[in-house]
């Protein structure tokens, strides 16, 4: 499954163009696909979302998502566009807690999301759970997102290495999402100047977990967001990823 669009904005000083291309696979041992992704370009929105808590159950969940996310409508400021964001995951939130009670037993019925959300120089990315966005600028890759992750605790409280974080056997546990025991949602946000030129990749751990940070910078900027997605894509089976993979290239040009 993939997509791709171009999306070009009126020249007013401030406007960017931008391109994006967004695959996805269910990996190299897995028969189902979990993973969603959001490419809605006319409004300058991405997403990526990871469904856990079976195979119909972790479906279920990253579709709502995803289709709470592709039918935010257009012509909105960016104000708007982030309010809209946050209220549709604060009912896709309601929704799938209900969904997990109706299902019993301590059933889970979530999704991570990673949003981002480019309009005229800024950007803007929310997210809850493990899935990532980063930002390849200048030849620089840098990690937008911070994991809500039980092996990103034990980072951040100096027990573990980053090395260590990605092959530590509780790797996959989240502490976020949406759809989590929490009464609601709470989506972290990071906003940013746009610089033409800039690369931003949203993927699942799919991805992430398969590449340290170090090789998905060799391999990023290789050709436009279609080459690079692809490259993408292709290095993580290569791996032989065992979770679904996720890749989301947008590429920023100048007007």
């Amino acid at each position: 499954m993939s997509g791709d669009a171009t999306l070009r904005r009126p020249a007013d000083g401030n406007a960017m163009q931008y391109r994006s291309r967004a695959v996805t696979h269910p990996g190299a041992h897995r028969d189902h696909n979990e993973d969603m992704f959001v490419a809605h370009p006319e409004l300058g929105l991405w997403a990526v979302a990871d469904g856990a808590g079976g195979h119909e159950a972790g479906e279920v969940a990253s579709e709502l998502i995803a289709t709470a996310l592709a039918t935010i409508p257009g012509a909105l400021t960016a104000e708007e566009t982030l309010t809209q964001v946050r209220l549709r995951m604060a009912a896709a939130h309601l929704a799938l807690k209900e969904a997990a009670a109706r299902k019993g037993d301590g059933a889970i019925v979530a999704s991570t999301v990673v949003v981002l959300i480019v309009r005229e120089a800024h950007f803007a990315c929310l997210w809850a759970g493990d899935s990532r966005a980063y930002l390849l600028r200048d030849g620089v890759l840098t990690r937008v997102t911070r994991d809500h992750s039980l092996v990103q605790e034990l980072v951040d409280a100096g027990q573990l290495s980053e090395d260590q974080a990605e092959s530590h056997p509780r790797a996959n546990i989240i502490t976020r999402a949406v759809g989590d025991p929490a009464d609601t949602v709470l989506l972290d946000k990071v906003i940013g100047r746009l610089q033409p030129g800039d690369r931003f990749l949203l993927c699942s751990d799919g991805l992430s977990k398969t590449m340290d940070d170090a090789t998905l910078g060799r391999l990023l900027p290789a050709g436009d967001a279609d080459a690079a997605a692809e490259a993408l894509l292709a290095a993580a089976l290569q791996r032989d990823a065992n979770d679904n993979v996720t890749v989301v290239v947008v590429d920023i040009m100048a007007p």
